[in-house]
């Protein structure tokens, strides 16, 4: 790979030479008038709260409940969702307005089995048009949430306020998921054109679990100490209210975020499953932990206080299932919509020790995320093996392209606004980015610019051969993602097989304020 001219920020930090909330601006952009910033590590400005935060780990984590079917017969299982707004407890002694799914934040899990076929209704009685996306998941087009396929409003919403608009369906739709692919851990979300970004930060977003039979034979922790771990930021009003800085607070003409927020909107409250900094009271054993960054643009380092005699975590599954074989790591590194499936072990800390989760790239609230409180001793029958699946390596040979995909500020844009592009062209829904034939291996190379990129590709995951100024994947990258955290001035190689179903599907940053400000393009499979 050729030398990058500009440094990244995750070498600068593993270097001493800046500190995790430190900004780096990029050589060339100085006096261009553009609000590129980082901070915390992290592309975008905070936004800070009104409200009386609580103390940290004063809160009990709670556990997103499990939604079951309403019917289940030889073609798969039915579900029903209402997308709704509600009020909830966030914060103590106030009420915070959300959008959720079924009127919870998160919304409810859903537990699937691989290859049984999940059909979800979703009903929309929210003031807007929504578009429900399975991520992760190996979908047919028409039911992947593809960002124009709208569910319209029971109370309606004018032809006119549709952008390009594509499948539109009238106040509920089913999605039906296949499933054809491996145990993993996945999230459904809001995917609405131009307005993702605070819809996810309302609430739209929740957990999707699939199991398989190669996944129950391992002795892995399981029950109780299987647990989701929802990370975001969010800030708060005096009134409890999450603030998002829209341009156009009805979420109907104009779209992104006021000049301020245009790297991406960053919150200074961490909750995790949807509670402030919660503490949760575990035994002495080994726990699973389905680590999700469902932030709209935060990154986060996480580390536990102390640290452990071993490894902090060992990860044993990515975005798109479980790895070959067990992966140690004493931090983890999780861009927007990663996940991380790991296993800590509890029994080198003694009963009554508190185990602090804290985010190494951020200041002040921003720096702590959860506790775990070592309530208790108990048997722990569950261990790692050494080979957890029999996941092979995406072959480097055959390929049948090699694409190279720039993801910036600048080229097109939207109005009088600069926006973020990929290849210099703002999204298109008319316009084939890529043709690829399935069944094909491609190469693709993405290069990120101004600031940090979460790189995201619907329908098939993807193995990565090299990242950030190295010559080999990063040590956040085993296994098959979905998603690839990209430093400012970095870039990937990732081979892609395309094996998922014909039709469009789109790629983007999974920063929610970039997607929205046009950084996303098609991809087409052929059969």
């Amino acid at each position: 790979m050729s030398a990058r001219v500009i440094v990244s920020r995750r070498a600068l930090v593993r270097a001493g030479v800046l500190g995790a909330g430190a900004a780096a601006i990029p050589a060339g952009l100085a006096g261009c008038g553009w609000p590129v910033n980082e901070n915390e590590s992290s592309a975008g400005a905070v936004l800070a709260s009104k409200a009386d935060l609580p103390q940290p780990f004063t809160s009990r984590l709670p556990i997103p409940p499990v939604l079951e079917p309403v019917r289940s017969d030889e073609t798969g299982d039915y579900y029903e969702i209402t997308q709704r707004t509600a009020r909830v407890r966030i914060l103590p002694k106030l009420r915070t307005p959300i959008w959720g799914y079924d009127g919870s934040f998160p919304g409810p899990t859903i537990h699937a089995r691989s290859g049984r076929p999940v059909l979800i209704r979703q009903h929309n009685r929210l003031p807007v048009p929504t578009v429900v996306h399975l991520h992760g998941g190996r979908t047919p087009p028409e039911y992947d949430g593809y960002p124009t396929d709208y569910v319209l409003p029971a109370k309606g919403w004018p032809a006119s306020d549709l952008h390009h608009p594509g499948r539109v369906h009238h106040e509920s739709f089913t999605y039906r998921y296949p499933l054809d692919q491996r145990a993993a851990t996945l999230w459904y979300h809001d995917h609405r054109m131009d307005f993702t970004g605070p819809s996810v930060w309302r609430g739209l977003a929740g957990f999707f679990l699939i199991r398989d039979e190669v996944e129950d034979e391992l002795p892995l922790p399981k029950g109780d100490r299987d647990i989701p771990l929802m990370i975001v930021d969010r800030s708060f009003t005096a009134d409890g209210s999450m603030p998002y800085p829209s341009v156009d607070p009805t979420l109907r003409h104009t779209p992104g975020v006021t000049d301020q927020y245009m790297s991406g909107v960053l919150g200074d409250c961490i909750l995790v499953n949807g509670a402030p900094w919660p503490t949760l009271a575990v035994a002495n054993t080994r726990y699973r932990l389905r680590i999700l960054n469902a932030s709209n643009a935060r990154r986060y380092r996480l580390s536990l206080d102390p640290k452990p005699d071993g490894p902090s975590f060992v990860q044993i599954g990515s975005g798109q299932g479980l790895l070959r074989s067990p992966h140690p790591l004493d931090a983890i590194e999780i861009a927007q919509a990663e996940r991380f499936d790991v296993v800590v072990d509890f029994s080198g800390y003694r009963v009554g020790q508190d185990v602090t989760v804290r985010n190494n790239y951020g200041d002040g609230g921003a720096g702590l995320v959860m506790r775990f409180h070592v309530a208790h001793s108990a048997r722990d029958g569950s261990r790692i093996p050494d080979r957890l699946s029999d996941l092979e390596p995406i072959p480097d040979q055959n390929i049948a392209a090699h694409r190279t995909f720039t993801f910036a500020r600048g080229g097109d844009k939207v109005g009088d606004r600069t926006a973020w592009t990929i290849n210099g062209k703002t999204f298109d829904p008319a316009r084939i980015d890529a043709r690829v034939q399935k069944g094909t291996i491609e190469k693709w190379t993405i290069r990120a610019q101004n600031v940090p990129h979460p790189f995201h590709i619907h329908e098939d995951g993807f193995g990565v051969l090299a990242a950030n100024d190295d010559e080999r994947p990063g040590p956040f990258d085993a296994g098959r993602k979905d998603v690839i955290d990209l430093d400012n001035g970095g870039s990937g190689e990732l081979l892609i097989r395309f094996t998922g179903y014909p039709g469009k599907y789109v790629f983007h940053c999974h920063n929610l304020e970039h997607e929205d400000m046009m950084m996303m393009a098609n991809v087409e499979i052929r059969a």
